[in-house]
């Protein structure tokens, strides 16, 4: 497992430089620039033409790409254009919160999945199962930001449980100010995991070894915790991996709808303002932490199926 886990991380590095070139050049690629931003109308073109001389954007691109790529190897990231600080130190403070977030929205997803799952198949073809059915897929067909929206008027303004932005400071705050940004991530994780988790129940309890144990006279509450649920839930975890991948970069959304002080909000501020260094870096870690997302629902899954090899 150890020489997998190596293997894996190495393999990270042609991935990053290349997300690294994509990022530098699709930024260069967009209208308006730092300078011109930073001045806004009192900047005239002298002005502006030194503004991008002490930001460096009057070099030729190769030079530029080879100070980015120094900033990503002396661990900065580069320099914040709009806050003035390096990006890491930018990071390390909002990072917190997204993890917060996303391991969050999983346990919801999680304690939603297994229970509507069994539900659900225990009673295929029945009015439940077709309640569970209609319900996610109106969530799936649901835009995130939509379903936040929604879910502030509801709980926010309407029946005022929640509030609407902010993070908290201790256990309990943060659990109260973040449980509905983690619900709308939750549903929709949830729409993909209960479908999965659902049909692989089924294809389990026609398994043989289930028929021997209701022939032995297994109750249902052992034969589903010990023979079927264990063994369905492992074609359940590359699609719960997967989908965790994608809500790093839902965070964008949530986040900034709720006003949530994440990488996400960051994210979208660092775009308004054309910040250069900060959208590199902030590339650079989304793409590390799906990375390690996908590295850890493959070491997940070879230990819940001892069959799997990571050869």
């Amino acid at each position: 497992m150890l020489i997998y886990i190596v293997k894996r991380l190495a393999q990270l590095v042609p991935v990053l430089f290349g997300i690294t070139l994509a990022c530098f050049l699709l930024l260069r690629a967009l209208p308006g620039d730092p300078a011109t931003l930073l001045l806004g109308a009192r900047g005239g073109p002298e002005e502006i033409a030194l503004m991008k001389q002490r930001l460096g954007l009057d070099l030729p691109l190769w030079r530029q790409y080879l100070l980015f790529l120094a900033d990503i190897g002396s661990g900065s990231l580069g320099r914040s254009v709009v806050h003035a600080r390096p990006v890491m130190q930018l990071v390390l403070e909002r990072l917190p919160a997204t993890l917060w977030l996303v391991a969050y929205s999983t346990v919801l997803a999680v304690a939603m999945t297994v229970p509507l799952a069994l539900w659900s198949a225990m009673r295929r073809g029945g009015p439940v199962d077709l309640a569970i059915k209609l319900a996610f897929t109106i969530v799936i067909a649901m835009p995130s930001f939509w379903l936040g929206l929604i879910f502030v008027i509801l709980f926010a303004i309407w029946l005022p449980l929640f509030p609407t932005s902010g993070y908290g400071d201790d256990l309990l705050s943060r659990l109260h100010h973040t449980t509905l940004p983690a619900l709308v991530i939750a549903l929709a994780t949830a729409s993909l995991t209960i479908r999965s988790l659902r049909s692989a129940i089924l294809a389990v309890l026609g398994s043989d070894y289930v028929t021997t144990a209701r022939a032995k006279g297994a109750g249902t509450g052992r034969l589903m915790g010990v023979h079927v649920l264990p063994n369905a839930l492992i074609s359940s975890i590359s699609v719960l991996g997967a989908h965790t991948s994608w809500v790093i970069g839902g965070t964008v959304v949530i986040e900034t709808v709720f006003a949530l002080p994440g990488l996400g909000s960051l994210f979208v501020e660092s775009i308004f303002s054309r910040d250069y260094p900060l959208i590199q870096g902030l590339t650079i870690v989304f793409a590390v932490l799906v990375v390690l997302i996908n590295l850890a629902t493959d070491l997940a899954y070879a230990l819940a199926d001892p069959r799997i090899r990571l050869e």
